[in-house]
């Protein structure tokens, strides 16, 4: 008989919830289409967006597991094999390795009556009372159309090294922490690089007088986001800056409206010329692109860092919007379909790891007290459906895609410790001992 709990991927969202289930002695079965634990940060899976010099971009202090810290010998800013080593750590210390089913690809997944039967690559299918979906949120490119252009075009989702710029024209498409990271890659082996943003940004350090920026700036999370954000943005043009003078555009919004850029690297090499930045682009002729304020340039590869879908390939019909899964309670619980949950697609501005935590015991105690009857379980199903709290913190966010169902990590942690201890669900690690 199948296991009443079904998992759906192995990277970070999926242990965590794994280890929450687990925790409570709750029943799970759990399916990885890889061959290992470690979802995008293993560079080996089919379709990672992983690169060779990817780092977190949250310092190693702040990122972690609960209970599960990372290493003392890691540096402020891990590495990707770093982070993988670290997260199979994480999956073999809780008995979590054992229990995966790996090289399972889900394909189908539909309601029937009060159970959900799912549909796997082999033609084999399983029914499961609840299911929780794993499978992160950078599989799925967004890759507009470079009309026009006859060189090479792609999406940094294919990228691994910068050998693959080597005595090429290069241009990056993008101004979020990837595209940045390419850039610098570009700057070192391409023959000419380019960085092409529709908009400015917010550059933040990755150290502050020495220390990692988020523990800097954690310091001061328990002021309103906007004293917070009066005090944070005269530091940051101290510390950072004009960025006009090296070309990029001034921020048309606020500190904290957009996911802010950690790199350091790229103003150095804009400071130095190794990469010329450029505005958004307007269209192309051959190997020539045009950009939107009238200049032009030759290139031979464009490629594109403009960000993913959050798409569930296997059951967009039941997560709606595939840019963001919609009418997620708490980004985890489905208020159309009881039963289906979902981890690890929440936008926000810290470190997720934590996130995963706190919305995994959360998960996993209203699955205790479902299969229990309980009247608790009653309680928090009707919080689920009228429930809408706003996890902005007084901030505006920004209307582009990336930023719908985006949350300020500070409300949307004290919003979920709040409702775990009203329902008597810990959300630190030992939350069922």
């Amino acid at each position: 008989m199948a296991a009443p709990v079904l998992i759906i991927g192995a990277g970070p969202a999926g242990l965590a919830v794994a280890r929450a289930l687990s925790e409570r002695g709750l029943d799970y079965a759990h399916v990885e289409r890889h061959t290992g634990v470690g979802g995008v940060w293993d560079i080996d899976a089919p379709g990672t967006p992983m690169y060779e010099s990817a780092h977190f971009i949250s310092s190693r202090t702040v990122s972690g597991f609960s209970g599960f810290p990372m290493p003392d010998d890691y540096p402020d800013y891990p590495s990707h094999r770093q982070i993988l080593g670290y997260l199979r750590a994480f999956a073999d210390h809780h008995g979590l390795t054992g229990r995966i089913r790996f090289g399972t690809e889900v394909t189908s997944l539909a309601p029937e009556a009060s159970r959900w039967r799912v549909g796997f690559a082999d033609g084999t299918t399983a029914e499961h009372s609840a299911v929780i979906v794993c499978t992160g949120a950078q599989w799925t490119p967004l890759a507009p159309s470079i009309e026009g252009f006859t060189g090479e075009v792609r999406h940094s989702v294919t990228y691994r090294s910068a050998d693959e710029f080597a005595g090429r024209r290069v241009l990056i498409v993008g101004g979020g922490n990837s595209a940045c990271d390419i850039a610098c890659d570009a700057a070192r082996t391409a023959a000419h690089a380019s960085i092409s943003m529709r908009r400015g940004y917010w550059f933040i350090p990755k150290h502050v007088f020495g220390v990692p920026s988020d523990i800097v700036g954690g310091a001061g999370s328990f002021l309103p986001k906007r004293l917070e954000r009066a005090l944070l943005q005269p530091l940051l043009r101290l510390l950072v800056g004009d960025l006009t003078r090296v070309g990029l555009q001034k921020p048309d919004h606020k500190l904290f409206e957009t996911h802010p850029v950690l790199n350091d690297q790229l103003l150095h090499h804009l400071r130095h010329g190794d990469v010329t930045p450029r505005v958004g682009v307007r269209g192309a002729d051959g190997a020539t692109v045009t950009f939107t304020d009238g200049t032009s340039a030759p290139f031979d590869l464009i490629l594109l860092a403009t960000g993913y879908q959050h798409a569930v390939p296997f059951a967009q019909d039941l997560f709606g919007d595939p840019q963001h899964p919609d009418d997620l309670y708490l980004n985890a619980f489905s208020r159309r379909h009881p039963g289906l949950y979902a981890v690890g697609f929440t936008e926000t501005n810290s470190g997720a790891y934590h996130l995963f935590d706190k919305q995994a015991h959360l998960v996993a105690g209203y699955l205790g007290e479902r299969a229990a009857g309980t009247q608790m379980a009653a309680r928090f199903a009707e919080r689920i459906r009228s429930d809408r709290p706003r996890l902005s913190n007084g901030l505006r966010f920004d209307s582009s895609p990336r930023h719908r169902g985006y949350v300020d990590a500070d409300a949307f942690v004290a919003y979920l410790d709040r409702t775990g201890a009203e329902f008597g669900w810990a959300v630190g690690s030992e939350a069922a001992r």
